[in-house]
């Protein structure tokens, strides 16, 4: 191997070793669907310095043979900066004009550039605003989509099964996106198999099981690249896939065939490859359903969930989340009661304890978790529906600690501002915990880098 070849190495061996370190916060790569392409490389210290020997240069005598020595360390030092350019590790970062995969350096919130990153992108919103940047609402067209957009600034759009399509391809996204004070998401479910959306305009895909049964991961990394670069020509920003459920139920219930198998392991290795396809494109992803529908009791489409024991979820349902934290994914929260975690009628969507055990990731042996957290839908699912309306279900989601707040019609987002606004001048939704999940939300979006 060459001079360079072994210095690469040694680098490249080093950012291995830095990039594995356990304890740290585990934090979604930004979505880059308005980003240009270019990445800076951000280097610290001084380029080529060299650390004098311990001795110093009085205790040695000027000989010519010092002299020589001194000259080849001098080549060499020359050598070394051409080759690798520089001494000091490197990290490549990712500004809002950065390409899709790169790894954004996050400034420590703590410092005054992150205060002040922060403070001017809340600047942009008035108080209300700040609040619609954390729902994402179902849309049934460019029309309906237009008014939610301009009249209230919501975060995102959901297009859904009964959503007008041609809205992804006659360039209604773009002059939806040009209103919007931030960038907007546009979300989908895009599972494949039988939850697929858009299967008219990019062409359907297998289950999750049975992409698992006749793929290898690497495969399906291949197939999620190019129809992840499908979804981006559309328009969409964001999927809620993939579902990380780990089950062994029959292909045509709840979960059943959308999950990749009844192995934690496999369900690891297929989710890990579609999120690095998605992130690779610009498209980002969100794991579901926290924290494990896999063994639910039944469709929490249709009544109330009742998961195993949390110590049971330990060793199963947790263990792909456990393992994909800092994968880039934000999370999906279900509407699952989980005893030994939620309280009793609390579902987990709305449930402080488990917005804490995501967080935390002590509880269930994970890193923290900085990303955003979405809600399942929180308006046509039983689970939920058959226990508060949606502006009650909204403001217990948020206050519980969910930064996104997610159902499939446009009709109650006044009333539901309304209400949070409520929330937040009593002091049930402290502003300090809006302006954080705004934030949150803008780091996934790619709108600021701090």
């Amino acid at each position: 191997m060459s001079m360079c070849g072994r210095r690469q190495a040694m680098r490249a061996g080093t950012a291995g070793a830095l990039a594995e370190e356990p304890g740290a916060r585990a934090t979604p790569e930004p979505i880059m669907w308005a980003l240009a392409p270019g990445a800076r490389i951000r280097r610290s210290g001084a380029r080529g310095q060299t650390r004098p020997n311990s001795r110093s240069a009085r205790e040695l005598p000027w000989d010519p043979m010092r002299k020589t020595a001194l000259a080849l360390f001098a080549v060499c030092a020359a050598l070394a900066t051409a080759c690798s350019g520089g001494d000091t590790p490197s990290t490549t970062t990712a500004s809002p004009t950065g390409t899709p995969g790169t790894t954004e350096a996050t400034a420590d919130p703590t410092t005054p550039a992150a205060r002040d990153c922060a403070a001017e992108y809340l600047a942009r919103f008035t108080p209300r605003q700040k609040l619609a940047q954390l729902l994402t609402v179902g849309i049934t067209g460019a029309a309906d989509a237009n008014n939610v957009v301009s009249t209230e600034q919501v975060g995102g759009i959901f297009v859904g099964g009964w959503t007008d399509r041609s809205m992804l391809t006659d360039g209604s996204l773009d002059a939806l996106q040009a209103q919007a004070v931030a960038p907007l998401m546009v979300t989908i479910d895009e599972e494949g198999g039988r939850v697929s959306r858009v299967r008219d305009l990019i062409g359907p895909a297998p289950s999750a099981r049975v992409t698992a049964q006749t793929m290898t991961p690497e495969q399906f990394y291949e197939a999620t690249l190019t129809r992840g670069r499908a979804l981006k020509d559309l328009g969409v920003t964001v999927n809620f896939a993939p579902d990380v459920d780990v089950s062994s139920q029959p292909d045509d219930t709840v979960i059943g065939d959308r999950s990749f198998s009844d192995d934690p392991e496999v369900v690891t290795r297929y989710a890990d490859a579609y999120i690095r396809a998605m992130r690779e494109v610009g498209v980002g992803t969100v794991m579901k359903h926290f924290p494990g529908h896999g063994s639910g009791s039944g469709d929490s489409h249709t009544g109330a969930v009742r998961t195993p024991p949390l110590d049971q979820l330990q060793t199963v349902d947790l263990v792909p989340f456990r393992n994909l934290i800092g994968s880039g994914a934000a999370v999906m929260i279900g509407h699952l009661d989980v005893p030994g975690l939620t309280t009793p009628d609390v579902p987990a969507s709305i449930s402080p304890q488990v917005m804490s055990l995501l967080r935390e990731g002590t509880g269930y042996g994970a890193a923290p978790f900085d990303g955003p957290i979405f809600t399942d839908d929180l308006s046509g699912m039983a689970a939920i529906t058959d226990r508060m309306g949606i502006e009650q279900a909204v403001e217990a989601a948020l206050v519980a600690g969910a930064d996104n707040a997610l159902w499939i019609s446009t009709t109650a987002v006044s009333s539901v501002l309304d209400g949070l606004e409520q929330a937040v001048a009593n002091g049930r939704l402290p502003t300090a915990q809006v302006d954080a999940s705004v934030v949150r939300m803008g780091k996934y979006k790619g709108a600021l880098a701090c």
